[in-house]
């Protein structure tokens, strides 16, 4: 059992005095030091966040959030402590403002405690690629909790608050909220504004809630969701709450085939074939779906993931901000010392395929045709949607693997995203909902739907969920 109560619970109490919110920041505090050795956090905000807790306790208590402590993935601006996005290269960066989402929730009355650990710039599928070191699986100390946002989904897990905030570019909420055993959601490219977040490939890049149930999710999303006049890509939001969480009655879920198939752990495609048994036993029509061009996702987010990585870490250069190299002697050797010393390997991996991919003579090639090969894929998943309201299938082909493994095969990393990044390339919203687990550790159901379906998701979601009990 959670210490923390469903998240509305905590704010009615906080409102009617029967709970203090300096003692609940203290909660959250004693528990991450407590659970240190998982490393799910890099820094807390101590003294502002008690500092806004007994503002809280001694004044006005409004907000649907009040009192409510939350963490958020490290590379989210926000004040209070560092903003390191997991990297050497931002040690020591003190953010001037704060990231838009970071903004809503404490409008609401939430307080940051802490700044959760993070694969560095949030490249990796694992949390190993940390210039601060891994974090280990709730479940499984010799395991990974999964990644970019596994600090955030261990942090949910091991109690430390009633939820964090991660940022998804081809799975990395979804991936660690599997692992790790916690709800994490993907919503509609644009829904949440990324203002503020440490970019990693602008056309991809969403930012979401890692939460113990579906309900404190929908609610946190129904705070998150909106326009935003800092970030050009947001969209407009639900006119109603996604809140609203009633089931739909006569849905068509779709189980995708080529998610099914070789590759799938046998433990892992049994629970998700028991869920698929439970929905079609509430009355849901359950058709297998194709989508032919699935297969090439990973390929096709590994070339335009890669080139926008390239093209939005050129600006640490060691001149304006970020790791600088005193030593050198001339502008070519700082770029080269101070780029050299602040990236990781998986950092620099990354931004050779990607200028690789994106220079003369290649970028027809590689950059063009996966750029082609994405626009196929939107539209074989719009079609699919004609057929079907939403689509089921696994997260990822395992339960979350030992720490190490992995470490000399980076494509052996980049496999365990197989599942996940075709919902980042079209754009769609998804959600990890744990189901049962594999040898004691969490497998995750993932559900996807249309552009703009948030809602209807969640609503899906939620009565999964309770099957699932």
């Amino acid at each position: 059992m959670s210490q923390w109560l469903p998240i509305e619970e905590i704010a009615e109490k906080v409102r009617s005095g029967e709970l203090k919110a300096v003692d609940l920041v203290n909660m959250a505090l004693k528990t991450i030091e407590d659970k240190n050795e998982y490393n799910a956090i890099i820094s807390t905000t101590k003294d502002r966040a008690l500092q806004r807790a007994q503002q809280i306790d001694s004044g006005e208590k409004k907000g649907r959030l009040v009192g409510v402590p939350f963490i958020a993935k490290d590379n989210f601006l926000a004040f209070g402590a560092e903003t390191t996005a997991g990297s050497n290269m931002l040690k020591g960066f003190v953010a001037p403002y704060q990231a838009t989402a970071i903004e809503k929730l404490e409008a609401e009355g939430a307080i940051c405690v802490a700044k959760a650990n993070l694969d560095a710039f949030a490249h990796g599928s694992s949390t190993e690629n940390s210039d601060f070191g891994v974090t280990h699986n709730p479940y499984d100390k010799t395991r990974v909790a999964g990644g970019s946002s596994g600090g955030s989904a261990a942090a949910v897990v091991l109690d430390m608050a009633p939820f964090a905030l991660g940022s998804d570019t081809g799975g990395s909420i979804r991936l660690p909220a599997s692992f790790c055993g916690c709800v994490g959601y993907k919503p509609t490219y644009g829904l949440v504004s990324r203002s503020g977040v440490v970019a990693m490939a602008s056309s991809l890049d969403v930012i979401g809630p890692l939460a113990r149930t579906v309900e404190d999710t929908a609610l946190i999303l129904d705070v998150l969701a909106g326009r935003d006049e800092l970030d050009s890509t947001t969209i407009d939001r639900d006119p109603e709450s996604y809140t609203i969480l009633a089931p739909a009655k006569n849905l068509k879920i779709g189980v995708i085939k080529e998610y099914m198939g070789e590759g799938l752990d046998d433990g892992v495609k049994n629970q998700i074939e028991v869920s698929i048994a439970k929905l079609r036993n509430s009355g849901a029509e359950i058709i297998e779906i194709s989508l032919p061009s699935l297969p090439l996702s990973l390929a096709v987010y590994y070339i335009i993931c890669p080139a926008e990585v390239s093209s939005n870490l050129s600006r640490y250069d060691g001149v304006r901000y970020g790791h600088t190299d005193k030593s050198a002697k001339t502008v070519e050797e700082n770029y080269i010392k101070s780029r050299g010393q602040g990236f990781g390997a998986e950092n620099k991996r990354r931004i050779i395929i990607g200028t690789h991919v994106l220079s003369s003579g290649y970028y027809d090639a590689y950059y063009k045709t996966a750029q082609t090969v994405r626009t196929k894929l939107i539209n074989e998943f719009n079609e699919a949607f004609k057929t079907v309201d939403f689509l089921i299938g696994p997260v990822t082909p395992n339960t979350a693997f030992e720490i190490g493994s992995h470490h000399n095969e980076p494509m052996l990393d980049y496999l365990t995203d197989i599942m996940t990044v075709a919902a980042n390339l079209v754009g769609i919203p998804a959600i990890s909902l744990p189901i049962g687990s594999v040898n004691g550790l969490p497998v995750g159901l993932q559900l996807m739907g249309k552009q703009h379906s948030d809602r209807q998701l969640l609503a899906l979601a939620k009565q999964t969920e309770e099957l699932s009990k």
